[in-house]
């Protein structure tokens, strides 16, 4: 059954929650029908519910799971998680490991291995002590669309996953006159607000929460933030920004904000960002040629030149 859009004059707004982050979808006034309008909305979201079913490393039922399971010798994937895989490789070896998709079991022994829909406790089988496995350890086979897992390793893809859900969600929706998905503040817009401007995107402070670092002005643009505020460890003593080379949280950097075509993109650059720290970092954004800001514990602020074409 196809829910109900909530009307925000003059536009349309509606949540839902994927990931364990809200997902809001907010439109400008549409030419489409109500009934068409809800349709491509429903296929919108069902993106961000697909990528979770094949790439979440909480649930024992999905591919990256499965795939998991599987040593030694190359398993077809579907062509979504291939891609997703693909992207954060890609990512990994463009940065050296900033950026690594097999830091999955550091994850869980840094505590973040509760699936929170079910509360249950998740842990990859076949690891024998501390395991040295990287990205370099994932073999992809683009003509037989295939994985190999080289060594026994957990994968994760949320610094991807789920900028690749809006990218896919955001061609859902391509052809109406302006919209912008926002899941749990990684945001892609597309042509004008409401008010037939550029769509405001806050980037949020990282130490004073209810305040507002600067404001962006973004059309046809992903805008991705990684903080080291968004998910404590429960020890407390880190968060789930992990630095793939010592399993222990990155420190150099408090939040990374990154303005790129894709989400997909901004999203796996704001993570690897926050780990090389501010200067490799931006070094990083101006040879990737995206922009994006980068503040240090200290509330030092560096950014890339084509950053102040954005600001308000």
């Amino acid at each position: 059954m196809l829910r109900t859009m909530q009307r925000t004059a003059p536009g349309y707004k509606q949540t839902r929650v994927f990931m364990d982050t809200p997902v809001i979808i907010e439109l400008s006034p549409p030419e489409h029908d109500d009934a068409e309008l809800a349709e491509r909305i429903e296929r919108a979201f069902g993106w961000f519910a697909e990528v979770e079913r094949s790439c979440s490393r909480f649930d024992e039922a999905s591919e990256l799971r499965t795939l998991s399971r599987h040593i030694g010798k190359p398993v077809r994937a579907s062509a979504l998680l291939f891609s997703v895989l693909d992207v954060a490789l890609a990512v990994a070896d463009i940065t050296g490991g900033a950026l690594d998709p097999a830091v999955g079991r550091a994850m869980e022994q840094s505590g973040f291995n509760t699936n929170y829909r079910t509360g249950e406790t998740v842990t990859t089988p076949g690891f024998a002590g501390e395991s040295s496995v990287t990205y370099r350890d994932v073999h992809l086979d683009r003509d037989a669309r295939t994985v190999t897992l080289r060594r026994p390793l957990a994968l994760d893809l949320g610094a991807v996953a789920k900028g690749f859900a809006i990218d896919l969600a955001a061609r859902e929706l391509s052809g109406l006159c302006g919209f912008v998905i926002n899941a749990g503040g990684d945001i892609f817009a597309r042509g004008l607000n409401p008010h037939g401007e550029p769509w405001r995107i806050g980037v949020r402070h990282p130490r004073r929460h209810d305040e507002l670092l600067t404001v962006l002005r973004v059309t046809d643009a992903a805008v991705c933030t990684s903080g080291d505020y968004e998910r404590l460890q429960t020890n407390g003593e880190g968060h789930h920004i992990l630095d793939p080379l010592n399993g222990k949280s990155a420190g150099s950097v408090a939040s990374v904000t990154v303005v790129a075509p894709a989400a997909a993109v901004a999203d796996a650059l704001s993570t690897a960002v926050f780990v090389l720290g501010p200067r490799a970092g931006l070094d990083l954004l101006n040879k990737q040629g995206v922009d994006g800001l980068i503040v240090d514990p200290e509330l030092n602020v560096v950014s890339t030149a084509g950053l102040e074409m954005y600001k308000s």
